[in-house]
């Protein structure tokens, strides 16, 4: 008894779902004669279904109206149909929705990158134009500073020892690299191969190897006072040959304790070490800025 109380729960249960599914589809097709009969051929397809009973004589809960056998045969397999086809039709929908989100989601990252490569070519133009500004303002103080040199050379006969390089290293900065303690001359930072020329007029006392000073040239000028050009690659002069202000008398290099190509230059009251003085002001004297 309890079996047959909770199957005929569970087909009338069934039997209302099924026939609010066929109103649902009947009143949105307007089918309402046929709604009738396809809602008997439900019901009697959910009480063979959970009941079991299978024969050819129907029973009142399946029986067919009159006249609606035909509709009956075929209702319940037109409801399953029907279900099947909206169940296709969300899911094409489902899908097609998914390709649209997937296309905007591609087409944003594409902007996204496209966006990312404008700016960094932006910057790469900036930092270009940048580069390019510099090298031209430099290139200008070199042009002025040449001129400068060539208008004093004409009234005193001396120069700067690298044309158009400014000094980096300063007189006296303190520093481990120094065997004193202190920097005992100016650099002119250049590369490799630069040419080097004599301050001004006067006779070369020393060419060649002066240890941590690399290759090395050591002039006598007129007034008494020496200068010292170090860290050569190349020398192109003699000892005891004269040379001019402006002539060139080796090239820039990295030799002797150097970490870098650059001309180390010193002014001296004497040939040797430890008689230097401030270059800068001994070159400022002779109408020199450097």
């Amino acid at each position: 008894m309890a079996f047959t109380r909770a199957t005929a729960q569970l087909a009338e249960k069934l039997t209302g779902k099924l026939t609010g599914l066929t109103e649902s589809l009947t009143e949105k097709h307007h089918l309402s004669s046929r709604s009738v009969r396809t809602r008997v051929g439900l019901a009697g397809a959910a009480a063979l279904t959970v009941t079991g009973v299978v024969g050819a004589a129907a029973t009142p809960a399946i029986a067919a109206p009159e006249g609606g056998s035909g509709t009956y045969a075929l209702g319940f397999v037109q409801a399953m149909a029907v279900g099947d086809t909206i169940a296709d039709d969300v899911r094409a929908q489902a899908q097609a929705q998914q390709r649209v989100a997937d296309a905007a989601e591609e087409k944003a990252e594409e902007a996204e990158k496209a966006a990312a490569e404008r700016e960094a070519a932006e910057k790469r133009e900036a930092e270009k134009a940048a580069a390019e500004k510099r090298e031209a303002a430099e290139a200008e103080r070199a042009n002025e500073r040449a001129d400068r040199s060539a208008e004093r050379r004409s009234a005193t006969g001396y120069v700067d020892p690298v044309a158009g390089v400014d000094t980096t290293t300063t007189y006296k900065q303190a520093g481990a690299s120094w065997s004193s303690g202190k920097h005992s001359g100016i650099d002119f930072p250049a590369n490799t191969g630069t040419p080097v020329r004599s301050v001004g007029p006067g006779t070369v006392v020393t060419v060649g190897w002066g240890g941590a000073y690399g290759n090395q040239v050591v002039i006598r000028h007129d007034d008494g006072k020496y200068t010292q050009y170090a860290h050569l690659s190349a020398t192109e002069v003699s000892a005891g040959q004269k040379v001019d202000g402006g002539q060139h008398i080796g090239a820039v290099g990295s030799t002797g304790n150097s970490t870098g190509p650059h001309l180390h230059f010193e002014a001296r009251n004497g040939a040797h070490y430890g008689s230097d003085f401030n270059p800068i002001t001994y070159l400022a004297g002779k109408g020199v800025d450097v």
